[in-house]
């Protein structure tokens, strides 16, 4: 079996087109074309953390993958990264194991980013100011792959602890974009209209009343029960709303808290890889709000997981 490392991984990535091979996944998955079982779950009170076992593959392909990824939200009181986790590719035919990807989840912060970038080109307008609530490695890596579908550097961005805010605006800058701390996240909805919540928050940040024509979302933040980002009557206002997985959302994340209230129901939920393929409509209108509720797919993490080992395969010939 193969070992590699977060090092090992990162420089195998160069020259993969990873939007178009978890934007396949996505269509493969809403297709039936992927066995992905609910997620295993584990969630921590003191300290405060959660671990997602996530697992599936695509039939008739090489590999079936198993991922744990976990975000412990003290870690970085002790100078340790938040998330943590490494997936392990299986042979699809025998079994037998075939690589263990160490990467410390950065191949999940990755097919995480590129989901968003998905997103965004299928819903959003063209972008004339980058919205960001939260502070934290999404709200850097959602940035980093828009840049492969918009010319924007503006970014507006609102967090709750003000030196993570100021720590943001400075870093972001140093990667050549223009940085304006809100100091409320109705602020950020006024002035932008492509807004990424990234946070791990339990309680509504983004309200209805904030919201102006022409937004779109993509909520990336609620991937577990007892989180969420968007208030009473978010979803309700949008005339487009997108999940990675219906079936996912119907249970967890922000679609989840709007069906239990009766603001939409699931009929008119769109899932990702039915808009990618062209079954269903995404933006119908340059005025329409549109929703993206990304709760994490399994059948990204084949995707990258895949491509990695077998980027590794080739280099070591």
């Amino acid at each position: 079996m193969h070992i590699l490392n977060r090092e090992t991984i990162e420089g195998l990535l160069n020259g993969v087109d990873l939007s178009f091979l978890i934007s396949k996944g996505f269509i493969a998955y809403s297709s039936g074309q992927v066995v992905v079982p609910p997620i295993g779950e584990l969630t921590f009170k003191d300290p405060p953390g959660d671990v997602h076992i996530k697992y599936g593959y695509i039939k008739g392909d090489k590999y079936y993958v198993i991922k744990i990824a976990s975000g412990f939200w003290k870690n970085e009181e002790y100078g340790i990264p938040n998330g943590q986790g490494m997936m392990l590719l299986f042979n699809q035919n025998t079994g037998v194991p075939e690589a263990l990807l160490h990467d410390e989840a950065i191949l999940t912060d990755i097919r995480t980013a590129i989901a968003g970038q998905i997103c965004a080109s299928r819903l959003a307008n063209e972008i004339h100011c980058i919205g960001i609530i939260g502070t934290g490695v999404q709200a850097r890596l959602q940035v980093d792959y828009l840049q492969n579908i918009t010319q924007c550097r503006d970014i507006m961005v609102w967090g709750r602890n003000v030196d993570k805010v100021r720590k943001y605006k400075k870093d972001m800058e140093r990667k050549g974009f223009i940085v304006s701390i809100q100091t409320n996240a109705k602020n950020v909805c006024k002035g932008c209209n492509l807004i990424i919540t990234t946070t791990a928050s339990k309680d509504p940040i983004i309200f209805k009343d904030d919201l102006q024509p022409g937004t779109h979302i993509t909520a990336v933040g609620a991937d577990a029960l007892g989180k969420r980002e968007l208030g009473n009557g978010v979803l309700g206002l949008a005339n487009t709303v997108v999940a990675d997985s219906v079936v996912q959302c119907v249970e967890r994340g922000e679609i989840s808290y709007a069906l239990s209230a009766k603001e939409i129901k699931t009929k008119q939920i769109c899932e990702l890889g039915h808009i990618l393929s062209g079954k269903s409509i995404g933006r119908k209108n340059r005025e329409h709000i549109t929703i993206a509720d990304l709760t994490g797919v399994a059948v990204q993490d084949v995707q990258i997981a895949t491509a990695v080992f077998e980027s590794y395969l080739e280099k070591t010939k």
